[in-house]
């Protein structure tokens, strides 16, 4: 047994990835155990109700859903990842919900059977991507120069444009010159990197390419 949380994940998924970024953000020590969500085990089931991770158990009780795991980590340690402004933080907050709607959208995409809807839901990504573009200041960061956890969201949204670059450019990033200088200084952040192992690229490649879709074909 360890006294350290446990973040019970999934190697990837990006809702736990975020939480552990925001751990290293707050150099806070932490476990991680890893489950099999086609095989999911008895004493999973039991402590996520949903049957999805994240999932951290602190102590005897269980907190699942990423929103909740951050926050929680918000309160209970120090160095704050979100700002201190009651507005500036509401408007973080609605930006970490546009990217969980930007993670809908990917997985709309890879999901997409063929080429029209594929063109469909890239189009639709394109837009919240043109939106953010607008919102992005002189950077590196969401923020500026302090890292919160709207960069702890995108940094693992922006490691799937890793892998689709290596299929095509299907140009939903293309031109948008604030969101790329954003990508490259979350891609180069210790906590971001470190999120996931090593085999992230080639596993979520595989993953790709057993879709039965149009990407699927095209990552084959």
């Amino acid at each position: 047994m360890t006294d350290k949380p446990v973040l019970v994940s999934h190697t990837l998924c990006p809702y736990v990835q975020r939480a552990a970024i925001a751990f290293a953000e707050k150099g806070v020590p932490f476990q991680r155990v890893y489950v099999d969500l086609s095989d999911k085990p008895d004493w999973f089931k039991q402590i996520s109700p949903l049957g999805k991770v994240p999932v951290l158990k602190v102590g005897e009780e269980s907190l699942f859903e990423s929103a909740a795991i951050v926050e929680y980590l918000e309160d209970a340690y120090p160095n704050p990842l979100h700002p201190e402004n009651a507005v500036t933080r509401a408007r973080h907050r609605a930006y970490m919900e546009m990217g969980s709607n930007i993670l809908n959208g990917i997985a709309g995409l890879y999901n997409a059977p063929d080429e029209a809807a594929f063109r469909a839901k890239a189009g639709e990504l394109r837009q919240r991507f043109e939106r953010i573009e607008e919102e992005l200041k002189d950077g590196p960061y969401f923020a500026g120069g302090k890292f919160t956890l709207v960069d702890a969201v995108f940094g693992p949204i922006f490691r799937y444009f890793d892998v689709f670059d290596r299929v095509d450019d299907f140009g939903i990033l293309q031109g948008l010159e604030k969101v790329a200088a954003w990508r490259k200084a979350l891609a180069e952040r210790d906590s971001v990197k470190n999120a996931v192992g090593e085999d992230y690229p080639d596993l979520l490649r595989d993953f790709l390419r057993r879709r039965p879709s149009y990407l699927g074909r095209l990552a084959a």
